[in-house]
């Protein structure tokens, strides 16, 4: 186990690139299973999840070949679907939530697809329905084992159909585009998720040579083809990393240039930090974050009423930014009540930042109001631990914002969502150490 030791109160200076998405990886990794040709990927973020989905690949007999830092080739020319049954892919495919999404290209592919349910963060009910539903109506026989809590569909052949999906689930739309790409016939999936990860991997998806248009709409149709090539592909930039170093340059008074973002690609992230009060500048495709030495002030609705940041989905503010929106806030000029829609556990980690000297009411386990400190009281130093990966994040950033050192033990949580960021920090100025517990 590792902690990391935090002096916080320290002013940061300097520019840092964000990691590969995430997200988009886990989507992108699991649609090389659709081809036995090369797919070729790069930007892939060194963190522990995608590395957990890359082992896994392994173990089905992907080829993985590592050409430099961040990109690796893929050949699922050999792929062992008797690991499938096999009792080790029950304990690695549990240690992974994205693992999901392996199922809808092996049971395109090769006619079934099996997965123990996935672990992940614990903040709330993530279920899997949508997954299921819409593969289901793709024409696979579903199966629940629930004395090993094991899903597995089988389908001699995938029939497109037309499908309206009860939530916008971005890995639920991800894992039926990968299952329709090869079904026979036409698919329309209404009510899709849009975000620009899913984006990503429909765009690629074409390149290997489906049919799928209606991208970045919630209304996809695919024409279903019978093979699908190899490609190359660059993963964007972590817009959630992104927004975490505009929430430290800001609760640290620092001036930070994040490099490299694709702006194209923020959605309301800049419009939101902007209602807190945070100045961003575009320079180039550049993000830089002036040192507010005076401080932010959150900007009320037109009517004067408090204002309100909540989750949805895309164009919505995504909800994995709300922790560190509400954290950010904790020192703004003003109020804000924070509205987190989607997981009923995401807030529980407020009580840490109430030792810490914030100012928050849990309202309930969807709603904080948050009255800002406006820096004339530093939050003070803890020992934290870490519950997840963006409120882990939050809870780093608290801490170099604090009066004191700090420990956050249960980092491996950030580093399942973060690439060496305390190597990272380090070089913007930032005292942190990773320490043996």
């Amino acid at each position: 186990m590792e902690s990391f030791v935090i002096e916080g109160g320290h002013s940061l200076k300097g520019s840092i690139t964000p990691q590969g998405a995430k997200n988009e990886t886990l989507q992108i990794l699991c649609a090389v299973l659709l081809t036995p040709e090369t797919v070729t990927i790069h930007n892939i973020p060194d963190i522990v999840d995608v590395n957990k989905l890359i082992q896994l690949l392994k173990n089905f007999g992907v080829g993985v070949k590592k050409i430099k830092q961040g990109s690796y080739q893929f050949k699922a020319d050999q792929v062992q679907l008797n690991y499938l049954n096999s009792n080790q892919f029950k304990v690695d495919g549990k240690g992974l939530r994205g693992s999901i999404m392996l199922v809808g290209p092996l049971l395109a592919r090769f006619g079934k697809g099996s997965i123990p349910r996935p672990g992940g963060d614990k903040i709330g009910r993530r279920r899997l329905d949508t997954h299921f539903e819409g593969l289901i109506k793709l024409g696979a026989s579903f199966n629940y084992d629930k004395e090993d809590y094991f899903y597995s569909v089988e389908a001699k052949k995938l029939k497109g159909t037309d499908m309206l999906l009860d939530e916008a689930s971005v890995t639920g739309t991800a894992n039926i585009v990968m299952a329709a790409v090869l079904a026979e016939g036409k698919t329309t999936i209404y009510n899709a998720a849009c975000e620009p990860y899913l984006q990503q991997l429909c765009g690629m998806l074409n390149r290997m040579g489906a049919k799928i248009s209606g991208i970045g709409s919630n209304l996809l149709t695919i024409e279903g083809v019978t093979t699908l090539t190899g490609t190359d592909h660059t993963i964007l930039p972590d817009m959630i990393e992104i927004g975490s170093w505009v929430g430290l340059a800001a609760m640290t008074q620092s001036e930070i240039t994040i490099k490299n973002v694709r702006w194209e690609y923020l959605g309301q992230l800049p419009s939101v930090f902007r209602k807190l009060g945070i100045t961003l500048e575009k320079r180039g495709d550049d993000l830089f974050v002036p040192a507010h030495h005076e401080g932010y002030e959150i900007q009320s609705y037109i009517d004067g009423s408090i204002l309100t940041i909540s989750d949805a989905p895309w164009p919505g503010f995504t909800p994995d930014l709300l922790s560190i929106i509400l954290v950010v806030a904790t020192q703004a000029r003003g109020s804000v009540l924070i509205h987190q829609k989607m997981f009923e556990s995401r807030l529980f980690f407020v009580d840490k930042l109430i030792d810490m000297g914030a100012k928050i009411i849990l309202c309930d386990p969807h709603r904080a109001t948050v009255i800002g400190h406006d820096f004339k009281s530093q939050l003070k130093a803890a020992t934290l631990t870490s519950p997840d990966i963006r409120a882990g994040v939050s809870l780093l950033i608290a801490a170099l914002s604090a009066k004191g050192k700090s420990i956050i033990h249960n980092i491996e949580q950030i580093d399942r969502g973060y690439e060496n960021i305390d190597t990272r920090l380090k070089q913007i100025g930032a005292k942190i150490e990773r320490v043996k517990t």
